[in-house]
């Protein structure tokens, strides 16, 4: 009951700092829309429709609640960590912390790179059946809530695509798998990283070998740091081995004079 209790309050913290965190977030709103539609702008795209009447409002408090989850993470990883840490000891807090301290730049990296990279190039293909076709032009006219859709589908995958790194080497940690068993299914990764970039991109080519190419690029990021973090504990263990050495062999006394060292004894002397 104390550790529900606990759970319970933690929860109702993150709450509180989620609703504030919105009403903050939909206060700054227009700001927001106006971030998130610059890579509609660059690929020449200058209009955004709707058709429903509450679509425009329902969207400003999507963006909000997106804002104000994106804002929040930190503070709901640092209420995960404060009550998973008690139950664990000092040697897995030391090796779960610098994975926790990661995730955001990882999941922050893989957005950037979904907005100042993917997102214009993709959006420059689906735009790009603008025409004449038939003798009817085709116009493209985006509607708000489908633009919103396509944009955080995008932020999201990418951000979550880009901690594979981090899942691969939390599984070695916990002994799921080991570094000669990831070495040895590289083939499988490029398919899978195909496949999810399949998924969670448009269906043209280019914008799959850009998601597809750093997911494997991760995935070889985690086989080397796995193989660097190895490396560092063979060298500490090889250190703290001699420095035991060491301490035996400045704790052994002088040998022992000859006749036992006993005052009139039975030695030369």
């Amino acid at each position: 009951m104390q550790h529900l209790v606990e759970l319970r309050g933690r929860l109702l913290l993150s709450l509180a700092v989620l609703v504030a965190a919105f009403f903050v977030c939909y206060y700054f709103v227009q700001p927001i829309l106006a971030v998130l539609v610059q890579p509609l702008l660059a690929a020449g795209q200058g209009k955004l429709i709707y058709t429903d009447v509450f679509e425009a409002f329902w969207v400003r408090v999507k963006v909000a609640l997106f804002a104000a989850l994106m804002v929040c993470f930190p503070v709901f990883a640092i209420q995960i960590w404060r009550f998973v840490a008690p139950g664990l000891y000092a040697k897995e807090k030391w090796a779960l912390l610098p994975f926790l301290l990661a995730t955001p730049l990882f999941f922050g990296g893989g957005a950037c790179f979904a907005y100042f990279v993917a997102m214009p190039w993709a959006l420059h293909f689906l735009l790009g059946f603008e025409g004449d076709v038939g003798g009817v032009q085709q116009e493209a006219l985006p509607a708000i809530g489908n633009y919103l859709s396509f944009v955080t589908r995008f932020l999201f995958g990418f951000g979550v695509a880009f901690l594979l790194p981090i899942l691969l080497m939390v599984m070695e940690r916990a002994g799921l798998v080991t570094r000669e068993q990831l070495a040895a299914k590289r083939r499988y990764a490029i398919v899978g990283a195909f496949a999810i970039a399949a998924v969670l991109t448009p269906p043209d080519a280019i914008s799959q070998f850009m998601l597809a190419v750093p997911l494997y690029a991760l995935y070889e990021l985690a086989i080397l740091a796995i193989r660097l973090t190895h490396w560092r504990e063979s060298r500490r263990s090889a250190a703290s081995s001699s420095t035991v050495v060491e301490v035996a062999q400045t704790q052994v006394g002088p040998e022992t004079p000859p006749g036992g060292g006993r005052v009139g004894g039975s030695g030369p002397m």
